[in-house]
């Protein structure tokens, strides 16, 4: 039986999952990203650091699925989008990988906004949110300002899963995916877009190859391999960004689903036979040509949650605070969660509170706004009229009771996937799809998820 590799290059944690072919995990390697953040200005992961923590990650996958490299038929990635590094003329870093959290170029937004108010920017780009510090862009124009003589050594600026794909197989290629979140990208005619590239002086050879995800790169090399821990001529794949990865883990580019992950912001993924970019959604290009990923995102996530706990109620964990919340059998009793609480003096990011209302009253509340929020973004993905259900994801979807109270609020079933390494298994089936062994139903059969029944009366939306 042959196996395929995932790899998750998430910002907290790097993870490898091997999967059968028929969706199956064998094995998981997971390890914490050490990040370089000096004074919270910048977010930085050194060269050597990335390969330790993959090679790490690939080898724990190996040993817990007991295979060895010789057996894996492919590979393929799950990538964090806005994260570069900066290569010289010999290809050698002249920047450790400046990962999206990096806020140096906080405060040089001139031009970004010029860019987004650029004619035609959404209708391109398909990038329905504004660029601000965060994205590659403001940083690549930091180092054109603040880094002059290191900028005129620049000869390839890489994302993140670009460095992998060039290490691994020797070529520069960048996934659809992952390039349309940078502003860069033409996403309807899939080639990168002239006019940030004019507003920021890049020279499009200074940029890989943008190709389709799913596309065949080619074999490990042996450098690549020696990296990795694998060995030399197993088939490389282009993935996709996270959350793509994890909408095709999913199983929603089979069906009218939606795939929700509830996580530190709250994201919403659909999948679409057409090209409609709007505000407020992010379009990009699917996995096959004429289909495209349609993607939303709110502040509102389990931020708040997280925040509560560690100011209101430090003593009781995470798990412990959930069970209070599902013990108030008579809902909030009227107490209401603003969206993003958490950005509120005090108590002030709720209404109707009395004394009586306890922590479960609290966490519920604060529950019950996220799915308020879900639904408006399914709105925003899927429109007015939605019939399908919704697949959770994140780490939201380990709590049943929070499921529960999402499917209450839809009014349709919310499916926990068995496996929570969505992105991994979504990488995983890029890469079996790739190698014409995926089974048809692989990462969409029923019993790969728990289904959370809406309640009798549930509320419209």
């Amino acid at each position: 039986m042959g196996f395929f590799l995932g790899i998750d290059l998430g910002t907290s944690y790097f993870k490898a999952g091997i999967f059968d072919k028929n969706g199956n995990i064998k094995g998981l390697g997971r390890r914490f990203v050490k990040k370089r953040t000096g004074d919270g200005s910048i977010c930085e992961l050194p060269v050597a650091t990335f390969w330790e923590t993959l090679h790490f990650c690939i080898g724990e996958a190996l040993q817990e699925a007991g295979i060895t490299p010789e057996e894996l038929n492919a590979v393929s990635y799950s990538s964090q989008a806005n994260s570069f590094i900066l290569l010289d003329g010999s290809n050698e870093p002249l920047t450790p990988l400046v990962l999206w959290p990096d806020k140096r170029a906080e405060g040089m937004g001139l031009q970004l906004m010029d860019l987004f108010n650029e004619n035609g920017f959404i209708a391109h780009t398909g990038l329905g949110i504004a660029p601000n510090c965060e994205f590659a862009i403001a940083k690549i124009n930091w180092f054109q300002k603040k880094q002059p003589k290191l900028w005129q050594q620049a000869k390839s600026i890489l994302s993140i899963s670009d460095y992998l794909t060039f290490w691994l197989t020797g070529q520069k290629k960048s996934d659809f995916s992952t390039a349309s979140i940078t502003g860069l990208l033409d996403v309807f005619e899939c080639r990168w877009w002239e006019k940030p590239l004019d507003l920021f002086s890049l020279n499009p050879e200074l940029l890989p190859i943008p190709k389709r995800t799913g596309s065949f790169i080619g074999g490990l090399t042996g450098p690549g391999a020696a990296k990795t821990g694998l060995i030399p001529g197993i088939p490389y794949y282009l993935g996709a960004l996270d959350h793509h990865c994890a909408a095709i883990g999913s199983g929603i580019v089979q069906n009218d689903n939606v795939c929700e992950s509830t996580g530190t912001v709250l994201s919403c993924v659909g999948h679409t036979g057409k090209f409609a970019p709007t505000g407020k959604c992010c379009v990009s290009p699917g996995i096959v040509d004429g289909q495209y990923f349609r993607m939303a995102f709110d502040d509102n996530g389990a931020l708040a949650l997280e925040w509560y706990q560690k100011k209101f109620a430090p003593g009781l964990s995470m798990p412990e605070l959930l069970e209070l919340a599902e013990k108030e059998t008579k809902n909030s009793e009227g107490l209401i969660a603003k969206a993003c609480a958490n950005r509120y003096q005090g108590l002030d990011g709720f209404e109707n509170v009395k004394h009586s209302h306890r922590h479960g009253h609290f966490v519920r509340a604060i529950l019950e706004s996220t799915a308020e929020s879900l639904a408006a973004l399914i709105k925003q993905v899927k429109g007015q009229g939605f019939k399908g259900n919704v697949v959770s994801t994140g780490g939201g979807a380990r709590s049943r009771f929070w499921a529960q109270i999402k499917a209450d609020k839809l009014g349709t079933v919310v499916y926990i996937p068995k496996c929570s390494e969505t992105a991994s298994l979504g990488a995983a089936m890029i890469a079996a799809k790739g190698r014409g062994l995926i089974n048809n139903r692989f990462g969409n059969k029923t019993s790969f998820f728990e289904a959370v029944i809406p309640g009798p009366a549930p509320k419209k939306y």
